[in-house]
């Protein structure tokens, strides 16, 4: 039945993705925040259609929250679906094989910005509430919270839920957010890595120089910048800063044989990203280094002269932005503050190195005992014909910690995505094959919940 349900609206239903996609809520990019109000409106509109008692835009200390829900008994158990309507910057832009934000179907994969993340996930969650409510299937209360800032750190959403614990109280809250390991592989996400976020300054002298007149006897701030970074990890590929793995929590044998079960072709891998070897820290397969080790990555670098052709400086300034996953009990903010004293601690008197902590989260863990959890695997069962493995992830998701924290719920991640999605990357994708059996495995989730 729900089958036929989607085959008869899929058209309407791509038109109102489509219709979300069209709208550039670039987060990060202030020449965008009338798009993000115009996003929240937009979903408000598609969740009071799809069968919501009440939807609004709500207020917050940045883009604006989209609110919904529907009651069908205050003493039932309640549902809170967690999505965000923000997305990725599209740049580099001449990578695009389409206009990222002008969606197409072709061999019947949507191309397009927030396809997968999250817009096209969410509107999974959405339409599937549409389904049971229209077909008078719904047990459970459900609410909807849609944030405009996840790609960002999620800053205005705790001090949000703070201020409306009664509204957003729940018993479970289901996300969809993250992957699976194939379209034939379904999959699970139980625990997800933290994050911490810095930008680094390094300023050398008071204005660009010749690097004639200047070479050999100024410090490059560049040449500075890069010697730090490279002191940042040891030939073992761990994190070399003082007191970093004080608090990780070390991955238990039994838990290390399940990884190792996972199917996992490492040849595959390294032909669908083009490297010849892999690397990471020494002891640890690729499955754990990307999921349960903490990581150090440079996110970006510049200073000087990029432009065409040559020109002989000695740059002024220096930049990067580097970034920390993070393992259980690992606490963001205590990385933060041990990245910056050790970057202060090794920098030369040559230079002045600024470093500025931009935002973080903590990492979580998902109980499989869970009876939400049990209504997901039977959901997955049900839409793939198989039952979901049981994976932690690399990625980070700072708020589901903070829901926990905050509102006490614990939360189970039933994503659809796929690596060959290429999200947070030029032509994001998302097969509608999977669109169509997400619906169907989160149908089956609210009849087994």
């Amino acid at each position: 039945m729900i089958k036929q349900y989607i085959q008869d609206n899929e058209q309407r239903m791509i038109d109102e993705l489509f219709s979300l996609i069209r709208i550039p809520s670039i987060s990060s990019e202030s020449a965008h925040k009338n798009d993000m109000i115009r996003c929240a409106e937009r979903w408000k509109e598609l969740l009071l259609a799809a069968g919501a008692d009440k939807a609004e835009v709500m207020p917050s200390d940045g883009n604006p929250m989209v609110y919904a829900e529907k009651i069908v008994d205050p003493k039932a158990k309640t549902i809170l679906i967690y999505g965000h309507y923000d997305v990725m910057p599209v740049e580099p832009l001449e990578l695009w094989k389409t206009d990222p934000f002008e969606p197409v179907i072709k061999d019947d994969i949507i191309w397009a910005r927030g396809a997968d993340d999250d817009k096209g996930q969410s509107f999974i969650q959405a339409k599937a509430f549409e389904y049971v409510v229209k077909h008078n299937l719904l047990k459970n209360n459900v609410k909807f919270i849609l944030e405009g800032e996840e790609e960002i750190g999620s800053m205005s959403l705790e001090p949000f839920c703070e201020k409306h614990k009664e509204l957003l109280k729940a018993d479970i809250i289901l996300v969809s957010d993250t992957s699976m390991l194939g379209k034939d592989l379904p999959s699970l996400t139980t625990g997800l890595r933290g994050l911490s976020y810095w930008e680094v300054e390094v300023t050398g002298p008071n204005r660009d120089l010749h690097s004639g007149h200047f070479g050999g006897a100024v410090a490059n701030p560049i040449n500075v910048l890069c010697k730090l970074i490279a002191q940042m990890t040891d030939a073992d590929g761990r994190i070399t800063v003082p007191h970093f793995y004080d608090d990780v929590e070390e991955v238990p044998a039994e838990e290390r044989e399940m990884i190792a079960h996972i199917p996992f072709n490492l040849e595959k891998y390294k032909k669908a990203i083009d490297v010849e070897e892999v690397c990471g820290e020494k002891g640890y397969s690729t499955l754990e280094r990307n999921s349960c080790r903490p990581s150090f990555d440079v996110c970006g670098i510049w200073g000087g002269y990029t432009g065409e052709g040559a020109k002989t400086v000695i740059p002024s300034k220096a930049y990067a932005k580097i970034s920390t996953r993070l393992v259980p009990h690992q606490d963001n903010e205590k990385i933060g503050q041990l990245m910056m004293d050790y970057l202060q601690a090794i920098a030369p008197k040559s230079v002045k190195v600024k470093v500025e902590y931009l935002h973080g989260g903590e990492s979580y863990v998902c109980p499989i005992t869970l009876p939400a959890y049990k209504a997901a695997e039977k959901g997955f069962e049900k839409a793939f014909g198989k039952k979901p493995l049981a994976v932690r992830r690399g990625g980070s998701i700072p708020i589901i910690a903070t829901f926990e924290k905050v509102l006490g719920i614990k939360t189970v991640l039933m994503g659809f995505g796929l690596e060959s999605n290429a999200i947070h990357s030029p032509n994001e994708n998302f097969p509608l094959e999977i669109f169509r059996k997400g619906i169907e495995a989160v149908v089956e989730f609210h009849q087994s919940f």
